[in-house]
Protein backbone atom coordinates (compact mmCIF):
# COMPACT_ATOMS: atom_id res chain seq x y z
CA UNK A 1 0.00 0.00 0.00
CA UNK A 2 2.64 2.12 -0.31
CA UNK A 3 0.86 4.27 -3.24
CA UNK A 4 -2.22 4.83 -1.30
CA UNK A 5 -2.13 8.23 -0.58
CA UNK A 6 -5.47 8.20 1.19
CA UNK A 7 -5.67 5.21 3.44
CA UNK A 8 -2.31 7.06 4.77
CA UNK A 9 -4.04 10.38 5.09
CA UNK A 10 -7.21 9.19 6.78
CA UNK A 11 -5.78 6.03 8.56
CA UNK A 12 -3.39 8.59 10.63
CA UNK A 13 -6.61 10.45 11.35
CA UNK A 14 -8.81 7.45 12.14
CA UNK A 15 -5.89 5.96 14.52
CA UNK A 16 -5.91 8.33 17.36
CA UNK A 17 -9.27 8.39 17.46
CA UNK A 18 -9.44 4.59 17.63
CA UNK A 19 -7.32 5.04 20.93
CA UNK A 20 -9.42 7.41 22.12
CA UNK A 21 -12.40 5.41 22.03
CA UNK A 22 -10.39 2.62 23.38
CA UNK A 23 -9.41 4.32 26.36
CA UNK A 24 -13.09 5.79 26.78
CA UNK A 25 -14.07 2.22 26.87
CA UNK A 26 -11.68 1.12 29.14
CA UNK A 27 -12.33 3.40 32.16
CA UNK A 28 -16.38 3.57 31.60
CA UNK A 29 -16.46 -0.01 31.67
CA UNK A 30 -17.49 -0.02 35.00
CA UNK A 31 -20.49 2.52 34.96
CA UNK A 32 -21.93 1.52 31.54
CA UNK A 33 -21.02 -1.76 28.82
CA UNK A 34 -17.59 -2.16 27.98
CA UNK A 35 -14.99 -2.97 29.94
CA UNK A 36 -10.96 -3.88 30.05
CA UNK A 37 -11.20 -6.83 27.10
CA UNK A 38 -13.66 -4.75 24.39
CA UNK A 39 -10.57 -1.54 25.11
CA UNK A 40 -7.98 -3.74 24.92
CA UNK A 41 -9.57 -5.57 21.19
CA UNK A 42 -9.97 -2.01 20.12
CA UNK A 43 -6.96 -0.63 20.52
CA UNK A 44 -5.31 -3.29 19.19
CA UNK A 45 -7.42 -2.90 16.29
CA UNK A 46 -6.14 0.99 15.67
CA UNK A 47 -2.53 -1.02 15.46
CA UNK A 48 -3.33 -3.77 13.14
CA UNK A 49 -5.09 -1.00 10.81
CA UNK A 50 -1.47 1.01 11.07
CA UNK A 51 -0.30 -2.48 10.21
CA UNK A 52 -2.26 -2.83 6.91
CA UNK A 53 -1.67 0.76 6.07
CA UNK A 54 1.93 1.30 7.13
CA UNK A 55 3.34 -2.51 7.16
CA UNK A 56 4.03 -4.43 9.57
CA UNK A 57 7.26 -4.18 9.89
CA UNK A 58 6.81 -0.73 10.74
CA UNK A 59 4.25 -2.03 13.13
CA UNK A 60 6.21 -3.94 15.23
CA UNK A 61 8.76 -0.57 15.18
CA UNK A 62 6.22 1.34 16.71
CA UNK A 63 5.45 -1.70 19.16
CA UNK A 64 8.61 -4.81 19.41
CA UNK A 65 7.42 -8.18 20.17
CA UNK A 66 9.82 -8.00 23.39
CA UNK A 67 7.49 -5.42 24.55
CA UNK A 68 4.15 -7.06 24.10
CA UNK A 69 5.37 -10.32 26.15
CA UNK A 70 6.10 -7.78 28.75
CA UNK A 71 2.40 -6.14 28.50
CA UNK A 72 0.63 -9.64 28.12
CA UNK A 73 2.49 -10.75 31.11
CA UNK A 74 1.93 -7.47 33.47
CA UNK A 75 -1.75 -7.39 32.65
CA UNK A 76 -2.15 -11.05 34.24
CA UNK A 77 0.07 -9.67 37.39
CA UNK A 78 -1.83 -6.51 37.75
CA UNK A 79 -5.27 -8.93 37.73
CA UNK A 80 -3.38 -11.29 39.95
CA UNK A 81 -2.01 -8.50 41.98
CA UNK A 82 -5.40 -7.04 42.81
CA UNK A 83 -6.28 -10.51 44.38
CA UNK A 84 -3.19 -10.67 46.21
CA UNK A 85 -3.52 -7.15 47.62
CA UNK A 86 -7.28 -8.20 48.85
CA UNK A 87 -5.93 -11.38 50.59
CA UNK A 88 -3.28 -9.22 52.48
CA UNK A 89 -5.65 -6.61 53.45
CA UNK A 90 -7.84 -8.97 54.94
CA UNK A 91 -10.48 -9.98 52.56
CA UNK A 92 -11.07 -12.90 49.92
CA UNK A 93 -9.12 -13.10 46.72
CA UNK A 94 -10.68 -10.46 44.21
CA UNK A 95 -12.99 -8.84 47.39
CA UNK A 96 -12.39 -5.48 46.12
CA UNK A 97 -14.07 -3.76 49.24
CA UNK A 98 -10.98 -3.97 51.56
CA UNK A 99 -9.05 -1.73 48.57
CA UNK A 100 -10.45 1.46 50.29
CA UNK A 101 -11.45 3.15 53.67
CA UNK A 102 -15.14 2.15 52.55
CA UNK A 103 -16.83 -0.47 50.32
CA UNK A 104 -17.77 1.65 47.33
CA UNK A 105 -14.95 3.28 46.68
CA UNK A 106 -12.90 -0.44 47.06
CA UNK A 107 -15.12 -1.69 44.87
CA UNK A 108 -14.92 0.98 42.30
CA UNK A 109 -10.85 0.59 42.71
CA UNK A 110 -10.94 -3.29 42.34
CA UNK A 111 -12.90 -2.73 39.11
CA UNK A 112 -10.74 0.00 37.69
CA UNK A 113 -7.69 -1.75 38.36
CA UNK A 114 -8.88 -5.06 36.96
CA UNK A 115 -10.07 -4.15 33.74
CA UNK A 116 -7.15 -2.64 33.36
CA UNK A 117 -4.65 -5.82 33.62
CA UNK A 118 -7.45 -7.47 31.14
CA UNK A 119 -7.13 -4.86 28.56
CA UNK A 120 -3.44 -4.47 29.03
CA UNK A 121 -3.30 -8.44 28.55
CA UNK A 122 -6.24 -8.66 25.55
CA UNK A 123 -4.36 -5.83 23.79
CA UNK A 124 -1.18 -7.33 24.00
CA UNK A 125 -2.51 -11.14 22.98
CA UNK A 126 -4.58 -9.83 20.43
CA UNK A 127 -1.47 -8.32 18.71
CA UNK A 128 0.48 -11.13 19.26
CA UNK A 129 -1.49 -13.04 17.21
CA UNK A 130 -1.59 -10.82 14.76
CA UNK A 131 1.86 -10.52 13.63
CA UNK A 132 2.27 -14.26 14.24
CA UNK A 133 0.04 -14.69 11.40
CA UNK A 134 1.25 -11.95 9.80
CA UNK A 135 4.61 -13.64 9.81
CA UNK A 136 3.45 -16.55 8.70
CA UNK A 137 4.74 -17.61 4.86
CA UNK A 138 8.29 -15.56 5.73
CA UNK A 139 11.28 -17.38 6.41
CA UNK A 140 12.51 -17.71 10.01
CA UNK A 141 15.47 -16.74 9.24
CA UNK A 142 14.07 -12.99 7.88
CA UNK A 143 11.42 -13.12 11.15
CA UNK A 144 14.65 -13.52 13.61
CA UNK A 145 17.16 -11.03 12.28
CA UNK A 146 14.44 -8.19 12.39
CA UNK A 147 13.25 -9.23 15.71
CA UNK A 148 16.69 -9.12 16.73
CA UNK A 149 17.48 -6.01 15.14
CA UNK A 150 14.95 -4.26 17.31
Amino acid sequence: MKHNLILKVVSKFLIPLIFLFALYVQFHGDFGPGGGFQAGVIFSAGIILYALVFGVDSAKKVIPLHILRVLASLGVLIYAGTGVASLLLGGNYLEYGVLASTQLAGQHIGIIVIELGVGITVMAVMLIMFFAFAERGRPIEDVEDKEGSQ
